[in-house]
């Protein structure tokens, strides 16, 4: 096992295209979405125990999430939980994680993932991450993991590489979410892969990167590093997260440095962005209804029906939809307009006892 080998679990998110499953109490990372007995969490943290010491797991976190993580993850310390005052999105919160590794170990190789993907062909994953570590160990390269498409999907951005033999390929553009017409011809190209959000690479090559493309975040966190692991480092992150802005690693740093590489991947792979997506990697019946609820369902195909003990849930004539009991919230809308839960969530914001609902 890789000692200069660290984990950074990204789980700071409140997955608002799953309300009202998700609330902001318990976001979609800290669930059990698929019924195994395992949150999303945990079974990233699963994941990567066959190739990293667990002491070398960090976590970061909303801070006022941190409980849940040391209760789904007990066997980490309360130093493995990095606290996020507030949510500014991902390169302030991999900038924390990497000088607080730097610090403990300047030699260290990073993975950064996501903590609420789903990952089938795990033993797969596994030796793609190995590889790419090794890519990684020289300290000059930032790696991405692409996943080969076997779609056109419109949910996903996408990696478009330079062809090369070899494992790791040099990046040649990042493309956000397309059309459906631009995701076909990605599709045909075959030089396009799924941008999987998981990222892999020394922690000087980061440290530097962002010194180099986004020199106020690496200031603010170069005059706090002392701090890191003292007594000071919760006033010292309130302070640092006071003065970074709003913006993701991909605009900070992987869209502007010239040493991105994508490793290529292939291991049954969910982004579980969505309730299509879940509808999608679900069992389903005889017309294609993703049930966990007790249901009697007429003329209803293509839908999700869930709800808790206790309750009969009767759908009739509904393509498409999904139905759920969440509690104190019930919810009938078509699964697959993800813009719309955006839109449900503010509309609910403006209620009077919104709290109670979000």
């Amino acid at each position: 096992m890789n000692k200069d080998l660290y984990v950074v679990l990204m789980a700071g998110g409140v997955g608002v295209r799953f309300w009202p499953y998700s609330r902001n109490s318990r976001p979609k990372q800290f669930l059990d979405v698929l019924g195994s007995g395992r949150t999303l969490l945990q079974s990233t943290y699963d994941r990567f125990l066959p190739l990293v010491p667990k002491e070398n797991i960090l976590v970061v976190t909303h801070e006022e999430h941190t409980i849940l993580v040391h209760e789904q993850l007990p066997d980490l310390a309360q130093s493995q939980i990095l606290a996020e005052p507030m949510r500014k999105n991902t390169a302030p919160c991999i900038a924390y994680a990497s000088y607080k590794i730097r610090k403990l170990n300047p030699n260290a190789i990073v993975v950064v993932t996501p903590s609420d993907q789903l990952v089938l062909k795990e033993i797969d994953f596994q030796e793609v991450i190995t590889k790419a570590v090794s890519q990684a160990s020289k300290q000059d390269k930032l790696i991405t993991l692409g996943i080969k498409p076997t779609r056109p999907e419109t949910g996903y951005g996408y990696i478009q590489f330079i062809e090369a033999k070899g494992f790791i390929k040099k990046v040649k553009t990042f493309t956000e979410k397309p059309a459906l017409a631009i995701a076909k011809k990605f599709l045909e190209s075959g030089d396009f892969v799924w941008n999987a959000g998981i990222f892999i690479w020394g922690v000087q090559a980061i440290i530097q990167a962002l010194q180099t493309h986004q020199s106020e975040l690496a200031d603010v966190f170069e005059d706090i590093e002392k701090d890191l692991g003292t007594a000071q480092e919760k006033m010292a992150i309130e302070q640092a997260y006071g003065q970074c802005k709003n913006i993701s690693i991909d605009y900070a740093i992987m869209e502007k440095a010239e040493n991105v590489h994508v490793c290529l991947g292939d291991f049954a792979w969910s982004d579980l962005g969505s309730w299509g997506s879940i509808h999608e990697i679900s069992q389903k019946d005889e017309h294609n209804n993703a049930i966990q609820a007790q249901a009697l369902t007429y003329d209803t195909r293509n839908s999700i029906i869930r709800g808790g003990k206790g309750k009969l849930i009767v759908v009739q004539g509904l393509n498409g939809y999904l139905v759920g009991d969440f509690g104190n919230v019930v919810i009938v809308c078509e699964k697959d307009k993800e813009e719309q839960f955006r839109k449900f969530v503010n509309d609910v914001k403006g209620l009077s006892n919104s709290t109670e609902f979000i």
